[in-house]
């Protein structure tokens, strides 16, 4: 039973961010989450740590980015998630994801997800070249075949700049809706 002034539990949500030229505007992303009401911790592969700006996520999201295993006895800096959202998401993540491959936070925590039921949803941010990639398209299908939302970007010309004004930040969130209305 809550007690009437407590205020109310929002969902939890992990933004795990990868390395690539769009990952500076996941700022995005979390505020789009939390105009939803959602809670935000970030989790960063090693390499797209250094394309945040630590301290401006920090401060709007109330904790730190994590990228790096805790030591034994350290203390959890984030709740457990209720939903993630995989965004941006590198050629080298979904791969190494859909291979189980747990080598950094990141995929640890995103290959745990499946066998926590964790609601999940993935929106790539790729060159066509990457794409064009058999092992690309075997990762995805592995992926769907495990029950992760997979957006709609469309990868971009190589060497031309990327298509960040098609990315759709917002899009996990719209994937994650219908998940998370039929666990509540």
């Amino acid at each position: 039973m809550t007690e009437p002034n407590a205020p109310e539990k929002k969902p939890f949500l992990y933004v795990v961010v990868c390395a690539c030229g769009i990952a500076g505007d996941v700022g995005k992303l979390i505020t789009a989450a939390q105009e939803r009401h959602w809670d935000v911790g970030v989790v960063a592969t090693p390499q797209g740590l250094g394309f945040l700006d630590t301290e401006a996520i920090e401060t709007r999201t109330g904790y730190p980015i994590r990228s790096a295993w805790r030591t034994p006895g350290e203390l959890r800096p984030l709740p457990p998630a209720d939903a993630i959202a995989v965004a941006p998401a590198t050629f080298n993540t979904v791969n190494k994801w859909a291979a189980g491959i747990s080598d950094t936070l990141a995929l640890g925590i995103l290959c745990e997800a499946y066998g926590m039921e964790i609601p999940t949803a993935v929106v790539p941010y790729l060159n066509a070249a990457q794409a064009a990639h058999p092992a690309y398209q075997q990762s995805l299908e592995r992926l769907r075949g495990m029950g992760v939302l997979i957006g709609s970007y469309e990868p971009h010309k190589p060497k031309a700049g990327g298509g960040a004004d098609r990315f759709r930040w917002e899009e996990a969130l719209e994937l994650l809706a219908p998940r998370l209305s039929a666990r509540a």
